[in-house]
């Protein structure tokens, strides 16, 4: 079995989910505390904790100057949000503090090295967090590995079992050609929601299966099973 290449697993995804395009979703400084909010929740709940922080404050700038508990209270939706407050209050202090302002459009006009440094200098800011919104609010070529991104290249071999997500930014960022990763992301994710789950992946309907060891070796095991 031969493994398959980023551009073949990009295609016969793109074949599957359809053609995407990238789109601006938020400002960097939006995208940067929706990332927080998102950490370990659901999407629907970090957009409800999102909104209903927005809601409350009206502002980036009356959120920083607001109170733990009050953002811990407008976040409490999303879930974590005695972790998540005092975070996001940090972050929007620091940026106050190094730029004057919480404008961070600046990024755009850096090299992606140093935007990603940047980035990943303010409290808590990993490097998922830091491409999120590199790639998402400014369409940087920085790829993001989440939850499903590292599973499923960890089934399809193009990361050993053992690599942490952290360092799997470093080795897929490698592989994936800057024009193919926003497209790879997305499609990525999209086949670990529906078809690469954590638990009972849907091997007979996928795609990939020609070439992903985990998948041939997981049905010749149901064969066994059936004999």
């Amino acid at each position: 079995m031969s493994p398959l290449s980023i551009a073949e697993i990009i295609q016969l995804l793109a074949k599957e989910y359809g053609s995407i395009t990238w789109r601006s979703r938020a400002d960097p400084l939006s995208e940067l505390i929706m990332t927080i909010l998102s950490q370990n929740t659901s999407d629907h709940n970090s957009r409800r904790a999102f909104d209903s922080l927005l809601s409350r404050f009206g502002s980036w700038e009356a959120v920083a100057g607001g109170s733990v508990e009050d953002i811990a209270e407008a976040i409490k939706l999303g879930g974590l949000a005695r972790v998540k407050a005092p975070r996001i209050k940090k972050i929007l202090e620091q940026i106050q503090v190094q730029r004057g302002s919480l404008d961070l459009m600046f990024l755009k006009n850096m090299p992606v090295a140093r935007a990603r440094a940047w980035l990943q200098s303010l409290p808590g800011v990993g490097p998922k967090t830091a491409a999120c919104v590199l790639l998402f609010s400014l369409g940087k070529p920085v790829l993001p590995v989440d939850t499903h991104i590292h599973r499923v290249a960890q089934r399809l071999g193009l990361i050993d079992s053992r690599v942490s997500a952290e360092k799997a930014h470093e080795i897929l960022g490698d592989m994936v050609p800057a024009r193919d990763v926003y497209r790879f992301h997305i499609l990525m994710i999209e086949h670990g929601r529906r078809v690469c789950k954590a638990q009972r992946p849907r091997c007979r309907e996928c795609v990939l299966l020609k070439g992903c060891p985990t998948g041939q070796m997981l049905l010749e095991a149901e064969y066994e099973q059936e004999r």
